[in-house]
């Protein structure tokens, strides 16, 4: 007896060494992300609200995770080119993309082919933000209100033209959800990115758009664009004189943008965690929620799960409007 209980001491010493040496791999990859800089893409050029929503979201990880988030604009193709490159980065955090409505619920149904899956080659980490459409016109339109721009349009077919951040972005879509919705026909011009279009459209060589107030606030309380409408089902505190296109008679209509986190499929769960709650922190610093709403924008921030059911909704209800609308890459 006295020799075999050492012996025993001795096994469950061992064991729980052996133990101890397995869980400390999985210790160490929850402690060693980041190791180095994030990348953060944007699939689309610089000047609109999903620069705005990323940027803001990257400075405040940058200062929690003690390394550098840095966003890199990546547009081309509808969102294809920086889908593309994410879904084959390495998958270990250090990689993250910008997703939202048009790449993850419109292109599948709107393109005839991509190279990536983006319910199986990407991980929903965690939705950013809502921001509301915002429908705007240039000054020299011969439209005061929604219901004269509308009437103005049908009077004029394809005599006016709106400009977009590209094929699929969430201001090509409203435009031409709009456009079924009232018998509106307006000509669609892609640009690549917010910025360049809202270029032509200040200076008059487009007439219509749709965008998020980050990137149209300015410009609508210095009255060189015109609000007329937005998305939403309610009014924005920021334009509380302007009406929803529901009050306009058009009871169901509802649209805005949203932004979420990607990451490349593979990317450990422990990781994938993690970054969903570095975002939520984000996301709740006074600086990240004083800018979201001076924009009217609504925070997200919760799990990966939330955000997976979130953008299977989103895919019901666009290829539904995709088809409707006939809505194509022009």
């Amino acid at each position: 007896m006295s020799t075999a209980f050492p012996t025993r001491r001795r096994a469950l010493q061992t064991a729980g060494l052996a133990a101890s040496m397995v869980a400390m791999p999985s210790l160490f990859a929850q402690t060693a992300w980041p190791s180095k800089a994030v990348r953060f893409v944007v699939p689309f050029a610089p000047g609109g609200t999903s620069e705005i929503v990323a940027r803001s979201v990257a400075a405040e990880l940058s200062k929690q995770l003690g390394q550098s988030v840095y966003v890199e604009n990546k547009p081309g193709g509808a969102g294809t080119v920086a889908m593309q490159d994410v879904a084959k980065s390495t998958p270990d955090g250090h990689t993250l993309i910008l997703g939202h409505v048009g790449t993850l619920a419109v292109n599948p149904y709107m393109l005839k082919s991509q190279t990536y899956d983006v319910n199986k080659d990407f991980i929903a980490v965690t939705l950013l933000a809502k921001v509301p459409n915002v429908f705007v016109i240039h000054p020299d339109v011969p439209a005061k209100n929604f219901q004269e721009f509308v009437a103005y349009a049908k009077k004029n077919p394809g005599q006016l033209n709106y400009g977009s951040a590209g094929n699929a972005s969430a201001g090509h879509l409203a435009m031409e959800y709009l456009k079924l919705v009232t018998g509106m026909f307006i000509t669609h011009i892609p640009y690549r990115g917010t910025g360049p279009q809202l270029t032509d459209l200040l200076a008059g060589r487009t007439q219509a758009s749709s965008a998020g107030m980050p990137a149209l606030g300015a410009h609508i309380r210095s009255g060189k664009l015109r609000a007329i409408a937005v998305g939403t089902q309610q009014r924005i505190s920021q334009l509380p004189d302007v009406p929803t296109v529901a009050e306009m008679g058009f009871k169901d209509f509802e649209t805005s943008q949203w932004y979420g986190i990607l990451v490349p499929a593979g990317t450990p769960p422990d990781i994938v965690k993690r970054v969903q709650e570095e975002s939520l922190k984000a996301l709740k610093s006074s600086a990240v929620t004083e800018r979201f709403a001076s924009d009217n924008a609504v925070g997200g921030g919760g799990p990966s799960a939330e955000f997976a059911s979130f953008i299977t909704r989103e895919q019901k209800i666009w290829s539904d409007i995709v088809k409707r609308a006939n809505i194509k890459a022009d």
